[in-house]
């Protein structure tokens, strides 16, 4: 028996796609926007949090609860296309996920041939993403990860369309799927082939500049600014779309171009920071919060000095006598020496050596010093000059003070004053996975080996 395609399905194979199947293709091109933008995108995406379910080829495979809302919610529009029959409304929906993992793990793949090492694949509501660890070092190996996403759609669209004719003489309802998931696999890989991040069109685009060029990042502007033309073509088609007809895909299509402007806009603002890191010195953000005794002073004249002082966060106290670096001290001995012999006791006694402290060249570009205090339990690094001498320290509010101060932003005083106190960044800033995408480019990795082979020699 041949297959009897429903209108929907008969719509789409003649070339005027229904407002269902309009809308399910949009939700699957959603799908796939997102699912693109995995890796070493800064991403509220919940990465290898959830279930995990199994491992592909030693990946880990983690399902967000979220991912559950969005089953249901595909499996009551799929049913729609099979004179609501939930079974086989539920069954394109899993076939669907099934087909966006597939997606994600051709991408996966690819970088695991390439040496990049791939954390985990979580389908969660609004898709699917891989977690990589960096992005590939070549243009021609960004080339072929995001080739290799629409390569595994278009195949599984093939191999889907060969599959209705068969199915569909064991069972029509069993043809019609093959033929809806053909049909949306297809629109998956040619939607993500779009010209535009950050879907995998975008990615061919940057690779394309940036062996044209030379410039990486001269690549991720031309494919981010391609975005923001497509981001603005979905938003004033949807509305003429949803106006036009009152079709669901047009809400669809105004709700991708406005994720698009979004996903733009942050990429943008991502390469302004990954400049300003990259560019500003330690020097150019480094402060004073320390204070300067000899070591004759007693525990008293410590205790005093604190007394002086009532700052929630302490200065460092360093030692110095004629010119030369002693130490420092903390304020331990003031807990464990008896009051009655603080006048008595000195300094030096109780001094530690400044290795101890957690430090950084001045030289240094500001993304290591971000990731040093990262890892620093107090919030603070002692700066060093290229003698190895203290000239300061530098602390979240004064290094991100210097980053606004190169992106032209002023922040207000209060604000700084308030970071300060609690040693934090300003505003719920949180340049720590800024700083790791910087660690991750390319052309750093290929400057810190070749610092390392010069060293080395």
């Amino acid at each position: 028996m041949a297959l009897a395609p429903s209108p929907a399905t008969a719509a789409a194979c003649g070339g005027c796609i229904s407002p269902q199947i309009f809308s399910c293709a949009a939700m699957t091109a959603f799908l796939g926007w997102w699912l693109s933008k995995g890796g070493k995108q800064v991403s509220n995406a919940p990465q290898g949090q959830g279930w995990k379910v199994m491992s592909l080829a030693g990946i880990p495979l983690y399902i967000h609860p979220s991912w559950l809302f969005v089953l249901v919610l595909a499996t009551v529009l799929f049913s729609q296309q099979f004179d609501g029959n939930p079974a086989y409304g539920f069954l394109t929906a899993l076939l669907l996920f099934i087909s966006v993992v597939l997606h994600e793990l051709g991408h996966s793949l690819m970088s695991l041939r390439l040496g990049v090492k791939v954390r985990s694949i979580t389908l969660f509501m609004l898709g699917g993403v891989a977690s990589v660890e960096r992005d590939p070092a070549t243009p021609m190996g960004t080339l072929l990860v995001a080739a290799a996403g629409p390569a595994v759609s278009a195949l599984l669209a093939f191999l889907l369309a060969l599959a209705v004719h068969p199915l569909s003489h064991i069972q029509p309802p069993l043809g019609e799927v093959a033929l809806v998931l053909a049909q949306l696999n297809l629109l998956l890989a040619l939607f993500n082939l779009l010209p535009g991040l950050p879907l995998d069109g975008g990615q061919i685009v940057k690779a394309l500049v940036w062996q044209a060029s030379g410039s990486r990042e001269k690549g991720v502007r031309t494919a981010t600014r391609c975005g923001q033309l497509l981001g603005w073509m979905g938003v004033v088609f949807g509305v003429f779309l949803f106006l036009r007809t009152g079709s669901f895909g047009g809400l669809w299509l105004l709700l991708l171009g406005w994720f698009a402007l979004g996903a733009s806009r942050n990429q943008l603002q991502l390469l302004a920071l990954q400049r300003a890191l990259q560019h500003l010195q330690v020097k150019d953000s480094v402060s004073r919060r320390l204070r300067v005794m000899e070591p004759g002073k007693t525990l008293r004249d410590l205790s005093q000095m604190r007394l002086s002082n009532d700052s929630p966060r302490p200065d460092w106290v360093l030692i110095c006598q004629g010119g030369r670096w002693k130490g420092f001290i903390d304020d331990q001995p003031l807990k464990q020496v008896p009051v009655q012999r603080w006048d008595v006791e000195t300094l030096e006694q109780h001094q530690r050596p400044l290795t101890d402290l957690p430090s950084i060249a001045e030289t240094a570009p500001l993304w290591r010093a971000v990731l040093a205090l990262e890892e620093s339990q107090q919030g603070r690094l002692l700066v060093l000059n290229p003698a190895g001498l203290p000239v300061g320290t530098l602390e979240r509010p004064e290094l991100s003070e210097a980053v606004m101060r190169r992106l032209s932003v002023r922040l207000p005083q209060p604000l700084l004053e308030q970071a300060r106190r609690q040693g934090a960044y300003p505003l719920g800033l949180s340049l720590g996975p800024v700083a790791e995408t910087v660690a991750a480019l390319p052309e750093v990795m290929a400057a810190n080996r070749s610092g390392s082979s010069g060293q080395a020699n």
